[in-house]
């Protein structure tokens, strides 16, 4: 949306950028209820498909958020330096999200093995050749 195009130009723009969004957010769900057995009983997307899944879903969303920022928040005319320091600290803030899902996962991880070790009988006889309490209370008596 350039200072120089008038009104109307300007709007043709924004509905079409609106009917974009609107037709990749519809493929969207399209694909969801697809992938989750909805649209055709029986069939889900499981295994690699899942993957595949993923990615689409992903990789729309990403054009998405790349298109709204380019057009309607207007980087699209700005300067490298400026795209770049807003683009920086957004990966930033991906990097930290996936190391705390990556930190959360090992943290769960270890609870399940501590709590899975908690739950172990212990072994109450004394092994062999080895005194218990009574017999070395005794022997200290004496």
């Amino acid at each position: 949306m350039d200072a120089h195009m008038s009104y109307d130009d300007q709007k043709k723009l924004v509905v079409k950028g609106l009917k974009l969004l609107g037709a990749i957010t519809f493929i969207e769900v399209l694909i969801a209820l697809l992938a989750k057995g909805y649209l055709i009983p029986g069939v889900e997307f499981k295994g690699f498909m899942h993957y595949i899944y993923m990615f689409i879903m992903v990789a729309f969303s990403v054009y998405k958020a790349y298109f709204i920022i380019y057009n309607f928040m207007h980087m699209g005319h700005e300067v490298q330096a400026l795209r770049w320091s807003v683009l920086l600290p957004m990966l930033l803030l991906v990097w930290a999200i996936i190391a705390f899902f990556q930190e959360g996962a090992s943290w769960g991880a270890r609870r399940n093995q501590i709590e899975q070790k908690d739950m172990e009988e212990v072994n109450k006889k004394p092994a062999t050749g080895s005194l218990d309490y009574d017999e070395l209370t005794a022997k200290i008596l004496i």
